[in-house]
């Protein structure tokens, strides 16, 4: 069969150079764009249609090895035929797991918005990069659009500034990275210099220190490790029962740090956490910080969408007070991976001077427009996609309206789940919910009777292990936002059959 290399039709005139057409493309355009089309049917047959129905599988799985030789993964000198290549495109849709589908349950993501989705195909066709304005007009003033509209609803009356970014983990990068350069921006520099702000300079030798709770998302300790600081340095305060961070534990581990000769500068407090759904005291931290001089960055990558609640905006009462916060909106919200928005209180440029490289090529000081709108320079990396535009265009769809209605049904599910899981046998609610985990036991019939001590939660641990082999977790846990994509209702007796 002919390849889609050998498809190419003959140039007239061509220029030949080394024995390659200068002047004819790579591939034949018009058999490119046909196999757009077939391919644009498939897409919504089966990663659309099929992936959010409820009869269907949410996966079909394979062992790693088997999955291998199904797909045929090998690179070959030669060419597919179109329709081997729309064959490719089916399997893969086929055998991955569909995040879309009523019944995929995710730690924080999961849904098929549509809106969202038309947006992505718009990007991916354009491929722009958001750098320059003269590049990326339209997307550099939507995502400015975007992020003035999250600083309001952060609470900053004067506004700020902010970046998209690729994932939560580089947010938690980004933020580390900026202060330790507020704190010394001799590392950036390698000399001495003059400090960014009114913090004394400290030689990059200093023992600096970074605090957040033991339910904080791993990748602050991450970030530490990148950046050289060191995960020793990390210290962490203990959370209570509920997963807050315990402000009285935060001051003990401040002046701990002072007392071993450190230089505390960032707390890291959680709006959501992972497992737990937690809200630390906001206000409480911000006090703390404030008398200790230190940066004030709160992780709402998974509570930051409750802002949009007038019901469930109190969860995040003093977030305002905040130096940095870190937003993503395709966890609640459904903007489609990935969306994750880094916001600072400042407004004197410190996204620029702390990661400017100045690279002469793009950002030109003499350009004919505002090179205020070339914001590449304020961001660690320089191609960066437009990850505001699925979110404006979904928001533009449905309005803050119907962003604020699919965080209270979230919310409203949770709640429901819970009762049902109070008062259904084997299964055993560990705390009423405060956002939308939903976290439980269960306890199979062989221990219901069995007396609660060492023995019994030794047996119960070995259960959820096994469980563990599916659920991957030791404490199983739905995240009710999952239960927003879809318009049927929910039923306990969907985690007992499924």
């Amino acid at each position: 069969a002919e390849s889609n290399a050998d498809s190419i039709s003959p140039v007239k005139n061509a220029v030949l150079v080394d024995g390659v057409f200068l002047n004819g493309p790579i591939l034949d355009s018009r058999a490119g764009q046909q196999f757009v089309m077939e391919a644009l049917p498939l897409i919504v047959e089966e990663a659309i249609q099929k992936a959010t129905d409820v009869n269907e599988k949410v996966c079909e799985w394979q062992p790693p090895e088997l999955l291998k030789h199904r797909l045929d993964l090998e690179l070959r000198e030669r060419g597919e035929t179109h329709q081997q290549i729309l064959e490719r495109c089916r399997e893969v849709i086929r055998y991955s797991v569909k995040t879309g589908h009523p019944r995929f349950f995710n730690q924080l993501y999961a849904g098929l918005d549509p809106y969202s989705l038309v947006g992505r195909f718009i990007t991916e066709a354009l491929n722009p990069s958001v750098y320059t304005y003269e590049v990326s007009p339209v997307f550099v003033l939507i995502e400015e659009s975007v992020l003035k509209k999250m600083i309001e609803f952060v609470g900053w009356e004067e506004g700020g500034d902010g970046m998209f970014s690729p994932g939560e983990t580089l947010n938690s990068y980004w933020n580390v990275q900026l202060i330790r350069l507020i704190v010394c921006l001799v590392i950036k520099l390698g000399k001495a210099s003059k400090v960014l702000s009114g913090r004394p300079l400290l030689c990059y030798h200093a023992h600096v220190t970074v605090f957040f709770s033991s339910q904080s998302h791993y990748s602050v300790r991450k970030a530490a490790a990148f950046l050289g600081i060191g995960t020793r340095n990390v210290y962490v305060v203990p959370a209570d029962d509920r997963g807050k961070m315990i402000p009285e534990e935060l001051e003990k581990q401040i002046e701990r740090a002072k007392s071993e000769g450190a230089v505390p500068f960032m707390v890291s407090a959680t709006a959501g956490t992972t497992v737990l759904g937690a809200f630390d005291p906001l206000e409480d931290i911000a006090d703390i910080c404030e008398r200790n001089g230190l940066w004030f960055h709160v992780d709402a990558c998974w509570g930051g969408s409750a802002l949009l609640s007038r019901k469930y905006c109190h969860l995040l009462k003093g977030i305002q007070r905040a130096n940095s916060v870190a937003w993503n909106p395709h966890k609640m919200l459904m903007a489609g991976l990935q969306c994750c928005a880094f916001l600072v209180r400042d407004k004197t440029g410190l996204l620029q001077r702390c990661h400017s490289a100045q690279a002469s090529y793009l950002f030109q000081p003499d350009k004919f427009y505002d090179i205020g709108y070339d914001t590449g320079d304020k961001s660690i990396q320089c191609s960066r996609k437009p990850d505001a535009f699925k979110f404006w265009l979904m928001w533009k769809a449905i309005g803050t309206q119907g962003l604020e209605e699919r965080v209270n049904r979230a919310l409203a599910l949770s709640k429901y789940l819970a009762e049902e899981v109070k008062n259904r046998e084997g299964f055993r609610l560990l705390l009423e919910p405060e956002y939308a985990n939903v976290c439980f036991w269960y306890v199979p019939p062989s221990l219901r009777k069995t007396p609660e001590g060492p023995e019994f939660w030794k047996k119960l641990h070995e259960v959820s292990l096994e469980v563990g082999r599916i659920s991957t977790s030791l404490l199983l846990i739905f995240l009710l936002v999952v239960g927003l994509r879809s318009g049927r209702d929910l039923k306990i007796s969907d985690l007992h059959d499924h």
